[in-house]
């Protein structure tokens, strides 16, 4: 049963009063305590009933929410817990409640090394910690790709922010054929990841060419305040922007259709995940799958297909196909 805000707000008021052995609490301080609670978290200044206070007792007693509070009356009026140890905060967790929390911590960890999610890790470290007191043994049923050490990951935060702040980035930044690093200011409209590695897009000083960065060849980063930030007024979007390309490298080329033969070893893997969303299954046989995809050449395309190997075989175009064939024949070269 879910719990609303207000409610949890009073449960927890309740509680705290309960495990304060020192007074004595009447039905009527319980009301006085609750309403103060609620209009100091929730501005509410209209208190609450005698009714609601009662109900949220019993609703305490109950095991609708797993508290099974012991909560008694003395001297036919007076509120206080049976058990001077009890706590709603301590209330043991179910197998199905640690499953859940188990998996949902797999899944927070993966913004453990970014630090625009800092605020997050504390949560994390919590729940982790919560999670294995509870139940010590409970195995990980989700594992992700992840890897925390890749460089670029402290610049997340600050251009997370000023994507959001509108501000304008100050970068020294150095591709990995410079030798050595440009500044540059740099207005930044989205974050886009790719294999683990992180890129920035937007527009550098007052050129309108779309520019796609690489955090990790960041050199150094911060705001500057004195220059007007360049929104984004082309129209695009990352789900426009990217429709014609695998990976971040978005060409100034038309999409073509590619025709590339899949071999029977390799076809299943290549249905299950798609090269690409345009891809179609065009012919198929014994000996494997023929598929097109509509996509712009880039070298991440180049890169899924030779990641295959012999696996796969460009049929068209012509130039696709040349430059793979010339990859692998350096490739082979490199192994005699």
């Amino acid at each position: 049963m879910p719990v609303n805000r207000n409610a949890l707000i009073r449960y927890k008021t309740i509680d705290a009063c309960l495990r304060n052995r020192r007074r004595r609490w009447t039905l009527a301080n319980l009301i006085d305590k609750v309403s103060e609670a609620l209009y100091d978290y929730e501005g509410i200044d209209k208190g609450i009933s005698r009714r609601t206070l009662q109900a949220d007792i019993q609703m305490m007693r109950s095991d609708k929410l797993g508290y099974n509070a012991p909560i008694i009356i003395v001297e036919k009026k007076y509120y206080t817990y049976e058990d001077a140890d009890y706590s709603i905060t301590n209330i043991p967790l179910s197998d199905n409640d640690l499953s859940r929390m188990t998996e949902a911590v797999e899944v927070l960890k993966q913004f453990k090394g970014f630090s625009h999610f800092k605020h997050l890790n504390e949560v994390v470290q919590k729940l982790e910690g919560h999670v294995y007191a509870s139940a010590h043994d409970q195995k990980t049923v989700i594992d992700f790709e992840k890897n925390e050490h890749l460089k670029g990951l402290e610049h997340l935060h600050l251009v997370y922010e000023a994507i959001i702040k509108e501000q304008v980035l100050e970068l020294q930044y150095q591709s990995f054929k410079a030798q050595a690093s440009t500044k540059m200011l740099f207005h930044a409209w989205w974050l886009k990841e790719f294999k683990n590695r992180w890129f920035v897009v937007g527009t550098r000083d007052n050129s309108p060419a779309i520019t796609t960065l690489a955090l990790d060849r960041i050199v150094a980063i911060s705001i500057n305040e004195t220059v007007l930030y360049l929104p984004n007024n082309n129209g695009h979007t990352p789900e426009t922007y990217y429709e014609h390309t695998i990976g971040p490298s978005v060409m100034e080329l038309p999409p073509e259709e590619v025709i590339i033969a899949v071999t029977a070893e390799h076809a299943p893997y290549v249905i299950t995940k798609p090269l690409h969303h345009s891809q179609q299954v065009i012919a198929k046989d014994k000996d494997g799958i023929t598929i097109s995809i509509r996509v712009a050449h880039n070298l991440e395309l180049q890169r899924e297909i030779l990641g295959f190997g012999n696996g796969m075989q460009v049929l068209a175009p012509e130039k696709l196909r040349r430059a793979i064939r010339y990859k692998l024949e350096k490739a082979a070269e490199a192994y005699k």
